[in-house]
């Protein structure tokens, strides 16, 4: 895929001091999001706003295009 995130979403939640029992008690993430998180696949725009939020950046600070390369 071509969008990608540019660090561990989970480990910079941690450093913010939201582990994963705080996020599930708080109910700030579903576990479907942060399973995606740990994949690496890609959130809806609504838990995008919220992982801004939490760690106080832009969603340019959080993704990235990488052009894939084609076959040859």
């Amino acid at each position: 895929m071509p969008i990608r995130y540019k660090f561990d979403i989970l480990a910079a939640l941690k450093e913010k001091g939201y582990n994963t029992n705080r996020i599930r008690k708080e109910r700030l993430f579903g576990e479907s999001t942060l399973q995606a998180f740990r994949r690496g696949e890609l959130v809806s725009w609504m838990n995008m706003e919220r992982l801004c939020k939490l760690l106080e950046c832009q969603p340019g600070d959080i993704v990235e295009y990488v052009e894939e390369r084609q076959a040859e």
